[in-house]
């Protein structure tokens, strides 16, 4: 398996099993250079948004994958890892609808797990 569908899968997992809402992963390589994927989830509220957060990192740091950088995990509104390839958005519920990735991201092709 390729190291970044490696990274959506294990983070994908990670989501889902502290039960982040509303997980969507966005394949973005053909409309951006920022990053290959986009993975948006959200929380009910702050601790859980860090409770995402910490489950996330340690699982893909167990297997071997590092983040370059964390921002906004104090305020848990807006949590954003940066794992290169993958962009990982972890939002409190109206930050998400407030920011509205989708919407912006559009242009990139929504991503179906099973076929990834």
């Amino acid at each position: 398996m390729d190291r970044i569908k490696e990274i959506v899968k294990i983070a994908y997992a990670a989501l889902d099993e502290k039960m982040a809402e509303e997980i969507t992963v966005i394949d973005i390589s053909k409309v951006s250079t920022i990053a290959d994927y986009f993975m948006i989830a959200n929380g009910r509220n702050s601790n859980q948004v860090q409770a995402i957060v910490d489950e996330v990192t340690e699982k893909l740091g167990r297997a071997g994958f590092n983040y370059r950088q964390i921002e906004g995990y104090n305020e848990a509104k807006w949590v954003l890892l940066d794992y290169q390839d993958v962009v990982i958005h972890i939002f409190a519920s109206d930050d998400r609808r407030f920011y509205d990735l989708e919407r912006i991201w559009r242009d990139g092709a929504l991503v179906d797990m099973e076929s990834l």
